[in-house]
């Protein structure tokens, strides 16, 4: 009860898209208890983590606040869209085979109402509750067209809706049940075997950007920071004579190390999250499917441009006087 107050606090139009994509997810824990818990555990983090970051950077608590706050709600948001986005394509591989399997249940002689049942495999997974609930449906007298339909309601996948309302149209232009579902897995399978050519051949763009972004920037972004480093301590220690008339000037380097190496980190992130995006729009076709790269950019970019300064700090900085 607690907890579902709790859900009321988020605005209504947030709280029905969130209630979606909780259906989507498929979760087997009560929506209103989830979200109403999610709410008071992102709330007590973030009050905690505020106290502690404003403490010790000196920023502002009520920033800091909202900040965290933001930043796990969309955490949620993008975790409950990814899993969403995950059972649909786990729908869209399995079902030309539950497809071929009423087909096949259907020539044996079976009624629509028990191939559909039958065809209920565990290895199916979500797909097969759903098609053990659209065989009830049939068995209690409901239109096969409307149970396809609302069946297709239930995962976020486009592919899966097409296909439940070509068959309902096929259905009601007088087409046979058992030529529909056995063409369209065809075409299913047909479509399927294209998207896997077309990820294969963008696959070396996937690998160059991936490469670009984890390896060559913190490289750079390594280089030049020592460079800025050694300019400095260099320069500072060249003394000109005022007398002397030289062609050249000497002036102090403005840029501290500390601004350069905040810019570079903040550069790094930066590149890591554009270019998860990036590579989840080549690689999947959405920008979020990418998100699943942006941790291991992330901890790739930082480590590699630490390890780049620190080897040169090693190995040559004894030579700048570093």
């Amino acid at each position: 009860m607690v907890y579902s107050l709790l859900t009321r606090i988020y605005p209504k139009k947030i709280r029905e898209h969130y209630v979606k994509l909780f259906q989507y997810s498929k979760l087997k824990v009560d929506e209103n208890t989830f979200f109403g818990f999610f709410l008071m555990l992102s709330l007590l983090f973030s009050i905690a983590f505020a106290f502690f970051i404003s403490f010790l950077f000196q920023f502002k608590f009520i920033i800091v606040l909202i900040l965290l706050f933001i930043i796990i709600q969309l955490t949620l948001y993008f975790g409950l869209s990814l899993k969403a986005d995950y059972n649909a394509r786990f729908i869209e591989n399995v079902l030309p085979d539950a497809l071929q399997l009423m087909t096949s249940n259907l020539r044996a002689g079976l009624t629509t109402d028990r191939a559909f049942l039958l065809s209920a495999r565990p290895e199916f997974g979500t797909l097969s509750d759903e098609i053990n609930e659209v065989g009830k449906k049939i068995t209690l007298g409901k239109d096969l067209g409307d149970s396809l339909l609302e069946m297709s309601k239930h995962f976020k996948s486009d592919i899966l809706k097409k296909t439940m309302l070509l068959i309902t149209s096929g259905l009601k232009s007088g087409g046979e049940l058992t030529e529909l579902l056995e063409q369209t897995a065809k075409n299913l399978r047909q479509e399927k075997f294209l998207e896997d050519k077309i990820r294969t051949n963008v696959l070396m763009y996937v690998i160059f950007i991936f490469s670009a972004i984890a390896i060559g920037s913190p490289i750079l972004f390594g280089l030049s920071s020592f460079l800025v480093e050694v300019l400095q301590t260099n320069l500072a220690q060249i003394e000109v004579p005022r007398t002397a008339t030289l062609p050249i000037s000497f002036s102090k380097v403005n840029l501290s190390s500390s601004f350069i190496l905040t810019f570079s980190v903040v550069s790094l992130l930066t590149s890591s999250i554009l270019g998860s995006l990036v590579l989840g729009l080549i690689s999947k076709g959405k920008e979020k499917a990418g998100l699943k790269f942006l941790p291991i950019l992330v901890a790739l970019t930082l480590a590699i441009f630490f390890i780049v300064r620190f080897v040169l700090r090693l190995f040559i900085g004894g030579l700048f006087g570093l």
